[in-house]
């Protein structure tokens, strides 16, 4: 990469400037090299000179003149530099210093920008993990979306994942579950039931109930109301998760493991945890309950395991949960939520902290809610009586790769409005058409130049020949992408990958209007095939990152 180049060229030429006695220390700061937003300023500055003036007891302009005059760009990549306001350095690149990043690409191929930040390390993303008491929303779709690409994301660059599914099995939303269901099945029996405000209203209670009769037969219902609502809530809980698993699928979203809630339990695991923080000292007792010491680890107030009923808390649970990922081996723990959860991060943390793991071992992902809109009009997206747009609903009418794409075209933090009419629509006003339409006319060129010119490779040839100003912008956007790539990955940000796309989307779009590929000079066509094949190679590997298809036509 360029810009790595140049870090170590100034940082070479400080040292130069030192030994030259034209600097004043030998210690420099940690190297900075961006991309001016005003394309005039050049293709790089560093602030270099700035940051490093204190050190050196020197104005930062005389800094930036004794790094300049000991530049040694033995490679020729830099047409020139200059130093501009306090003491920027700007740097200008030559054009065919861009060229080689286009061999690279035809070279690495699927590889292109993958980089061994991981190292390895075993990493588990949890997402979605519903409870499974109804149909998935659009707002679990974008959770859906936003953690399965940033398991790719990471996986690319060098880690381990794992992508599981906790299921909110237990406690009192399945007993509600269980109980609504039980209920409509009295109802179908022909008796009369007052149905609580609190149970679930929604039509699928129904279609639950007349399935769960079908199958467990009548004589359920004679059982007592204890043990037929346990039976209930089970059989409806397995129905519901079946239907989520379809539903994720379809949104191309598959897990290596679902971990079942229940099982902790089961399995002693919660008692455990709570025994391994007693042992540490951080659980007491108080107002006959059992509390853990969550204050003394960053979190606002101390927090609730065990009721004074004796009942453990969801709270509890979520700690065992969390002490076994850790005992599986996982170096990193990775939990995408919805903003609905935003004030149980703190008293997880406190307790992942307790377990004696660090804050770089554990990272919550939360994302906001989607404004569902039909031609910028709000959708009515969910009430208590059940009525609600589901994320089935979403992808059967728009496709896997508008949804998953469109809920990546924000930072998961914003808020998103998700307008189905524009995620269907065969425009540019439609991002994923938009960059797909790309793909599909690069391939439409590719397959006439094979056709009608007898082109069988795209080979580097005559690339210096690349000199439009719109061609050395498509190639310098190429060259972004393994730097994209690994930003999105380092701060678990999948919608730069988007962004990234529709910009080089534009600047293809630019490019074509403007210029011919297939021109009457084989010699000018030849470097453009070349180099819009990279282009077709970078979209391709960019939506399967984001799980979204490249197709050939459209």
């Amino acid at each position: 990469m360029i810009k790595q180049r140049l870090k170590q060229m100034l940082l070479d030429a400080a040292r130069s400037a030192y030994e030259a006695g034209r600097l004043l220390s030998p210690d420099f700061p940690e190297t900075s090299v961006e991309e001016p937003k005003i394309e005039a300023h050049g293709d790089f500055a560093t602030n270099f000179a700035m940051a490093g003036a204190s050190a050196q007891k020197m104005p930062p302009r005389k800094i930036a003149e004794a790094i300049a005059d000991h530049l040694d760009d033995h490679e020729g990549i830099i047409e020139k530099t200059e130093i501009a306001g306090p003491g920027f350095i700007n740097f200008f690149i030559r054009q065919t210093a861009w060229l080689p990043v286009l061999k690279e690409i035809h070279d690495k191929d699927h590889s292109f920008g993958a980089a061994g930040l991981g190292d390895g390390k075993k990493v588990q993303v949890e997402f979605v993990s519903a409870n499974p008491t109804g149909p998935l929303h659009i707002g679990h779709g974008r959770g859906a979306v936003v953690g399965d690409t940033v398991a790719s994301l990471l996986s690319f660059c060098g880690y381990r994942v794992d992508r599981e599914y906790y299921i909110n099995d237990a406690g009192r939303q399945i007993h509600t579950l269980g109980k609504s269901v039980y209920l409509r099945c009295l109802e179908l029996g022909g008796k009369e039931v007052e149905f609580p405000e609190d149970a679930y209203q929604g039509d699928y209670i129904y279609e639950i109930a007349k399935s769960a009769i079908a199958e467990k037969g009548p004589g359920m219902l004679e059982k007592s109301e204890q043990e037929a609502v346990e039976i209930c809530a089970r059989y409806a809980a397995g129905q519901i998760l079946k239907d989520i698993r379809v539903d994720l699928e379809n949104l191309g979203v598959r897990f290596d493991s679902w971990f079942s809630e229940q099982k902790l339990y089961d399995s002693g695991r919660v008692d455990k945890a709570l025994s391994f923080l007693e042992k540490k000292g951080l659980i007491y007792e108080k107002d006959d309950a059992r509390w853990f010491a969550a204050s003394r680890f960053g979190d606002e107030k101390d927090r609730v395991v065990v009721r004074k009923n004796g009942q453990t808390t969801y709270f509890a649970s979520d700690i065992a949960y969390h002490l076994e990922k850790y005992e599986r081996g996982y170096d990193r723990v990775i939990d995408v939520w919805g903003a609905d959860h935003h004030g149980y991060v703190q008293r997880l943390s406190a307790a992942i902290t307790a377990m004696g793991k660090s804050s770089g071992q554990f990272r919550v992902i939360l994302t906001q809610l989607v404004n569902l809109l039909r031609k910028g009009r709000p959708v009515s997206m969910s009430t208590r009586a059940g009525r609600f747009v589901t994320l089935r609903d979403v992808t059967d009418e728009v496709g896997r790769d508008a949804a998953r794409f469109i809920f990546l075209t924000r930072h998961h933090e914003s808020p998103l409005d998700f307008d189905l009419e524009v995620a269907k629509a065969k425009t540019n006003d439609n991002p994923v058409y938009y960059v797909q339409y790309v793909h599909a006319r690069i391939s439409s060129i590719w397959k006439k130049a094979t056709e009608e010119r007898g082109i069988q490779a795209a080979l580097p040839n005559g690339l210096e020949l690349l000199c439009e100003p719109e061609e050395i912008r498509l190639i310098k956007q190429l060259a972004r992408y393994p730097e994209t790539v690994a930003v999105a990955a380092e701060l678990m940000e999948p919608h730069r990958v988007a962004y990234y796309l529709m910009d080089l989307a534009a600047l293809f779009h630019a490019y074509y209007n403007k210029h011919r590929v297939l021109t009457d000079d084989p010699n000018i066509t030849e470097p453009r095939l070349y180099m819009i094949m990279a282009v077709q190679k970078i979209i391709r590997n960019g939506l399967g990152m984001l799980g979204v298809s490249a197709p050939e036509t459209m």
